[in-house]
């Protein structure tokens, strides 16, 4: 039976890393509300450890979640249960990884975001060593930004080819990419070229609010972190799932369209769909091992007017 794919976002919206774009960036939460989003934590782990269903979680928090000890157990919980096929959340990776001593390393993966301007590469690739070492699936990935090439380079040569480093492009830079910078970019991620433009949608048929989810704090269900209407709530979630077609008129977020039949990428992407890492059948494996072997290219020159910094967000 194919798992029910839920995508957890409770109501926690901080982070410790301050990243010019983002507007949870060093927003600490009082006490208080840190509680309101444990406590939401936990009435989901305890609905998702109940169920009699193949699940498969992905937490996609509003910031950083994984440096709070609750997100920390509740993937070690979950990932315990024998129904729970995959715990997957979203991270900076800045946590402490000693829990990972209480994990079952088959059912969890994390999707690593890099931000070169609060986590030095060799911590980073310490940190990565580290996951190796304890078999812990992990793609990492970084946003296009021009002023991130040099790291786009020293990551990618640095990282064994079997580790995925995904680019988000960011299409808020101005000049837009180039023709060479976009191959230079799909040299580095053979799958770049499909997050560089928002994928058609609308009425096309989706997965999402039939095959997968997404959950909030107080247990309303949508069908993705894109279309806002309520479709019902985890204790009738069963009611609530049926094929639908997408309402709005594109996708732009690969949490999104990876979940559109269309696009052909959960095929490609297979059982490492939420955590974003191609399947064993990818072709661009080869490619990452020749890439790195021989020697990654340094970026093209910029393209007249360009800054090196990304335009707002």
């Amino acid at each position: 039976m194919t798992p029910l794919r839920i995508l957890y976002r409770g109501p926690l919206e901080s982070c410790n890393f301050d990243c010019d774009y983002c507007p949870f960036g060093k927003v600490e939460l009082q006490q208080d509300q840190l509680d309101e989003d444990f406590a939401a934590l936990e009435r989901f782990v305890a609905w998702a450890v109940a169920q009699p269903r193949p699940l498969a979680v992905f937490f996609t928090p509003w910031g950083e979640a994984l440096i709070h000890e609750a997100y920390q157990q509740a993937i070690a919980t979950l990932s315990c249960c024998a129904h729970v096929e995959r715990v997957v959340i979203q991270t900076n990776l800045s946590c402490g990884l000693s829990w990972l001593s209480e994990v079952d390393p088959a059912s969890v993966a994390l999707w690593v975001t890099w931000h070169p301007g609060w986590t030095p590469l060799e911590r980073l690739l310490r940190r990565c060593a580290r996951l190796r070492s304890e078999a812990i699936r992990h793609s990492v990935g970084i946003v296009g930004e021009r002023e991130h090439f040099t790291a786009i380079v020293e990551a990618r040569a640095a990282l064994p080819p079997q580790t995925y480093l995904w680019i988000n492009a960011d299409r808020h830079l101005d000049p837009p990419y180039s023709d060479a910078e976009l191959d230079w970019l799909a040299t580095i991620d053979p799958c770049f070229p499909d997050n560089v433009a928002p994928w058609p949608s609308r009425g096309q048929p989706c997965d999402a609010g039939h095959r997968v989810i997404t959950v909030d704090g107080g247990g309303i269900v949508r069908r993705c972190h894109f279309v806002s209407e309520p479709i019902g709530s985890l204790e009738q979630v069963d009611d609530t799932l049926a094929p639908r077609a997408c309402p709005n008129e594109s996708c732009r977020c690969h949490i999104g369209y990876v979940h559109l039949p269309s696009t052909g990428l959960a095929q490609l992407y297979g059982s490492g769909i939420l955590e974003r890492i191609p399947g064993p059948q990818w072709a661009g494996w080869g490619t990452l091992e020749a890439l790195v072997a021989n020697g990654v290219p340094a970026a093209p020159a910029e393209p007249s007017g360009a800054s090196g910094a990304s335009g707002a967000r």
